[in-house]
């Protein structure tokens, strides 16, 4: 992928996130110049206490939509607040790997589970010093077993889990 259609990608991310912000504010309360009174609003009736679930509306979708395209291209991680995982329980990835996926902005055993092999070719060129470390020791298949918490599965296929 060429440096501009990186570029293009970036810029269509960040259009899309800037019109979803306008598209989901609370409007502004509009300033009339006129000398009558503003309009009195009539109570509202109390509502119970809402509950938290996960909404799956338009708005929601295209948002998380978004954010699932717009990471990878622009290269941040959209989800900073869950917590990281030990990447260094992955055979083969020891701490200095593990701040390399860091700083590429692989912090959780699923972004690894997930990336296809063109990503996975994509990150591996920037592993420096571990090229190649990530499908010699099947970095992906380790994070796909350690995402799902299959420890007898990866115990089985790759050894004692240390």
């Amino acid at each position: 992928m060429s440096n501009n259609t990186l570029i293009i990608a970036a810029i269509v991310a960040i259009l899309a996130v800037v019109g979803l912000f306008l598209l989901l504010r609370k409007p502004t309360q509009r300033v009339s110049l006129s000398d009558s009174p503003p309009p009195v609003a009539a109570p509202k009736p109390a509502a119970p206490k809402p509950v938290a679930k996960e909404s799956h509306g338009l708005a929601d979708s295209a948002a998380a939509a978004v954010l699932d395209v717009s990471g990878p291209v622009i290269g941040v991680d959209v989800n900073p607040d869950l917590p990281a995982d030990d990447l260094t329980r992955i055979k083969g990835l020891g701490p200095k790997a593990s701040a390399v996926l860091a700083g590429i902005g692989i912090h959780r055993f699923a972004q690894l589970a997930d990336l296809d092999p063109a990503q996975a070719a994509e990150v591996d060129a920037r592993l420096g010093a571990f090229k190649g470390r990530i499908f010699r020791d099947r970095w992906i298949d380790q994070a796909r077993y350690l995402e799902q918490g299959d420890t007898a599965g990866f115990e089985k296929e790759f050894g004692k889990l240390g």
